[in-house]
């Protein structure tokens, strides 16, 4: 099947004058979840980053750490897998006419990575399209999300970016991350899976005018509501003569998220700068309001959880699937009426497929769960209102010393995260080495970040704030991040722990919260390599897991939570 859609797309190459063709994962709007995936449609390939190159004679894919051993299983037949990393100065290929589409790729893409090394040639009409024939459309309109919810009026935020544009010299943003659409306006939408992002862009200029720009039947809802008017629609067919009778001047546009097609519109009548959009950083910074609802999905999540965990640890047979595992719990969730559906693909490996780090489980693949395997689950919700993402390695007989040392290193590096001094070590850059610290000490490393931003009912990823090697973006108030060290030893098992956590200040002092509630795997810790404070924090954490999920609890589930005590 990918072969022959390989052999379309090259006949395809003649037609254009091209040695090869760029497949991103990213749709038009650059969504991390969309429902048009073009490079899973060419290379089978189910991960959530990534590009395909495929040339007259050989395919490629790029993908970063997390994906390479996921990457070789679904594409390694027809694709060369490449780690990310080298897709930056590469010489695998140069001099090459390469064709893209333009609507699916970033000026700063085109200078920074392989395409700087080959001839570029923009092509109008999507090659992969032509062939696929995918059909997207969604008819169901945006939504509103009112103040009770968001904590913030939509005119207040339209104030506060306005207010930005005039002190940074700016006459408009344009806004080509949905997300910060959906922030900016407290809107939501059903154009993605996993994310209630509206697909859509918006204009807005300092005088605190915006115009939303997206077919009129997804903004009926809005106009209903009296969120905006008729004339504050745009249909992106109609953009280049709504711009022409705008006035010059300068303009923002996000340098991660605004297209080659976007800013060649944008240019013919602005002065366009490429920055990060500001929204990024005040969407990150939640309000109490959107804490406190996501303190309240977090319970009914860790209910869920809790209950998963108890009967997976306490079936007499151990007969179920990985993917019976995934289904059980989705049920669980869905029994609260506030659970929408998953906030991404839920992650459950048992033995060597929990070395896979973005594994999915389906019916046809699927492993049996085994006693003498460490069982890996990595899921989350969409809730009304707040996202989730857990993960807990759980087990079922008794382990060697080496694994629950290991696991014991893992958690070590986890407990070092969430009791950060915030005041002290403010930087994702900083506490990623404070995560990794005890596994090294025994040589040992994992290949992805320690911590991701989630967003408020949004993406269950977001920036700029991470636990990462390289990120430097100061960790203030409000922000919520994910705590998720891990490790990964090919064809045999993964461990990872990861709990939500946001950023509170007390009388002066920066730190973390917990916000996931459901309790940590004991069976696989080696106590005698926890010093005191850290068993403290493990009392303290399952103390108030207790105290939170316990009153939700059947008796039997009561009295086994209570042991983790």
């Amino acid at each position: 099947m990918i072969k022959k859609r390989i052999n379309k797309l090259k006949e395809q190459f003649k037609n254009y004058n091209i040695d090869g063709y760029v497949i991103p994962k990213n749709d038009e709007f650059f969504s991390e979840y969309s429902n048009k995936d073009r490079l899973k449609f060419i290379s089978n390939f189910t991960g959530s980053a990534g590009y395909a190159v495929i040339l007259k004679n050989k395919n490629y894919l790029f993908v970063d750490g997390r994906y390479t051993i996921q990457a070789k299983i679904e594409s390694g037949k027809e694709f060369k897998i490449i780690d990310y990393s080298r897709i930056i100065n590469t010489n695998i290929f140069k001099n090459l006419n390469l064709g893209i589409d333009p609507t699916l790729f970033t000026s700063s893409q085109i200078k920074n990575f392989f395409l700087k090394n080959n001839k570029v040639t923009i092509i109008e009409k999507n090659l992969v399209d032509y062939i696929s024939k995918f059909i997207t459309k969604t008819k169901n309109p945006f939504y509103s999300l009112n103040k009770k919810i968001t904590g913030e009026s939509h005119f207040h935020k339209i104030s506060k970016i306005s207010s930005y544009l005039k002190r940074k010299g700016f006459d408009y943003l344009f806004v080509t991350a949905p997300e910060n659409v959906a922030w900016l306006l407290n809107i939501r939408g059903n154009d993605n899976p996993n994310s209630p992002i509206p697909n859509c862009n918006l204009m807005i200029n300092k005088d605190k005018q915006f115009y939303l720009i997206v077919k009129n039947e997804k903004s009926k809802k809005l106009i209903s509501e009296k969120k905006l008017k008729k004339n504050q629609i745009i249909d992106p067919r109609n953009l280049p003569d709504f711009l022409r009778n705008l006035k010059s001047g300068n303009i923002m546009v996000d340098k991660k998220t605004c297209s080659l097609f976007l800013e060649k519109l944008l240019k013919k009548k602005f002065r366009l700068k490429r920055k990060d959009d500001p929204i990024y950083l005040f969407k990150s910074l939640k309000n109490k309001i959107e804490i406190k609802n996501m303190i309240n999905a977090h319970i009914i999540d860790g209910v869920a959880l809790t209950k998963f965990i108890y009967w997976i640890k306490n079936k007499k047979k151990l007969d179920i699937t990985e993917f019976d595992a995934q289904n059980k719990l989705e049920k669980l969730r869905k029994r609260n009426s506030k659970y929408l559906y998953s906030s991404f693909n839920t992650i459950a490996g048992t033995g060597k497929n929990g070395a896979i780090v973005h594994y999915r489980a389906t019916k046809d693949n699927a492993k049996f769960l085994k006693k003498n395997e460490i069982f890996l689950c990595d899921s989350g919700g969409q809730y009304k209102y707040g996202t989730t993402d857990v993960t807990r390695t759980i087990c079922f007989s008794k382990h060697s010393k080496r694994i629950k040392n290991i696991y014991t290193n893992v958690l070590k590096g986890h407990i070092a995260v969430a009791e950060t001094n915030l005041n002290k070590r403010n930087t994702g850059k900083i506490i990623d080495i404070d995560a990794r610290k005890f596994l090294k000490k025994i040589g040992l490393d994992y290949s992805h970040g320690t911590g991701h931003g989630v967003g408020f009912f949004l993406n269950v990823h977001e920036g700029p704030q991470s636990i990462s090697k390289f990120n430097t973006v100061k960790i203030q108030k409000g922000m919520i991040l994910s705590n998720e060290p891990g490790y990964y030893e090919k064809d045999k098992f993964g461990i990872r722990i990861e709990n939500l956590v946001y950023v509170k200040k007390i009388a002066g002092k920066i730190s973390f919260e917990n916000l996931t509630l459901a309790p940590i795997e004991k069976d696989l810790i080696n106590f005698e390599l926890l010093t005191n404070k850290e068993k403290n924090y493990l009392f303290n954490y399952h103390l108030k897991v207790y105290s939170k999920i316990s009153p939700f609890l059947s008796k039997k589930e009561k009295k086994w939570l209570a042991t983790f005590i």
